[in-house]
């Protein structure tokens, strides 16, 4: 191993580093880079070289998170690669980058934890107990790859109590007679009116409606499928395949639905099959709701909601757990049984049902006598 300074053409005056190390297969390669304008920054390179090469875990937590980062990019979807590093170089990186990846102790994860929940915006609000519960997942999850697949010890965020909340306080939602005193508004824009109407009755996610084409849907048979969704990654517009394997699915239809699709797909002139049909933004939408539900005098709720909303009614009718997932393009089933607190009129309707059961006991006691 060497630095020293560069006596070739074109970079005079600078430093070089020349190295060797072992790749994967267990042969013996040569380093080179030119190009350091100080000793220092040449060695300081050299050392993180050797240490990301030899798996070394002294290296900075910095350079670990760049491995890390590269490891995975191709495991993921690019969108979810994409939150990655954006709550990686907001929230973690910035504390942790100078410290050396072995010597990061419980107690720095406590002052770090510490600094988060302190944060407060110009209002005086800080971070959501969901949101805090997301960066540290993310730090866990850098922990855990050093652990697994470069020999860390021990994770040192297991010490800790996990910050934040897992899940939101509240999961909110419209009955059917809310999302049609919303709907009955939204008429007066039929771009807005059949995107909520897919996303009530469907429960599709926004991004798969979105990425909708003509092609998609089959009337005949009153089937939509679904194989696609729509992001926006660093400005660009990209179709890529949807959340999971369980989002390919094929949905069937009601007839009213398949009726007010063929009113819209006649209203649009020129209408190519491969083109999207919604050719509108998540803010767009959202700025619907907001409008929609304050002319309808309804609660606010996310767009992602009506997804929440046509789960609900889909309890509320009786199907399944299992039928539901299906339909949603769940997962799990577990994550359909999240839902089975909503619509809190069906457990009084269970309660009266018990007390009839009761009663008709009762009586029968009576007449025994």
């Amino acid at each position: 191993m060497a630095v020293f300074k560069d006596k070739w053409n074109g970079y005079k005056n600078t430093w070089r580093v020349s190295c060797y190390y072992e790749n994967w297969k267990g042969e013996r390669k040569r380093h080179d880079k030119r190009g350091f304008e100080t000793k220092k920054e040449a060695l300081a390179y050299e050392r993180e070289f050797i240490a990301k090469k030899s798996k070394d875990i002294n290296m900075n937590f910095d350079t670990f998170v760049n491995l890390y980062l590269a490891d995975i990019k191709p495991q993921i979807k690019a969108s979810t690669y994409e939150n990655k590093i954006n709550i990686i170089d907001v929230h973690i990186r910035p504390y942790f980058k100078l410290k050396s990846l072995s010597e990061i102790s419980p107690s720095d994860i406590l002052q770090w934890q510490n600094g988060l929940l302190g944060k407060r915006d110009e209002q005086g609000k800080g971070y959501s107990p969901t949101f805090l519960r997301t960066i540290q997942n993310q730090l866990n999850a850098i922990f855990n790859h050093a652990v697994k697949y470069y020999d860390l010890p021990k994770n040192p965020c297991l010490a800790n109590k996990k910050m934040g909340k897992a899940k939101a306080k509240e999961m909110l939602y419209w009955t059917k007679d809310e999302y049609l005193k919303f709907a009955e508004e939204m008429k007066e824009k039929p771009l807005s009116y059949y995107a909520f109407e897919l996303l009530f009755w469907t429960g599709i996610r926004c991004g798969e409606l979105l990425a909708l084409t003509r092609a998609d849907f089959d009337l005949e048979k009153r089937q939509l499928r679904i194989n696609k969704t729509y992001q926006v990654i660093k400005g660009k517009e990209l179709i890529t395949p949807p959340k999971s394997e369980k989002s390919n699915r094929l949905i069937d239809l009601p007839e009213f639905l398949c009726n007010e699709m063929e009113d819209f797909f006649s209203s649009i002139y020129k209408l190519n099959k491969n083109s999207r049909l919604f050719q509108v933004t998540k803010s767009y939408l959202h700025h619907e709701m907001d409008r929609g539900a304050k002319t309808a005098g309804v609660k606010r709720i996310r767009v992602h909601d009506l997804r929440h909303s046509s789960c609900a009614l889909l309890i509320n009718l009786g199907y399944s757990p299992v039928q539901i997932a299906e339909r949603l393009g769940h997962e799990s089933v577990t994550i359909t049984e999240r839902y089975a607190h909503l619509y809190p009129s069906v457990q009084r309707e269970m309660a009266s049902r018990l007390d009839d059961v009761f009663k008709e006991i009762e009586s029968g006691d009576k007449n025994d006598k």
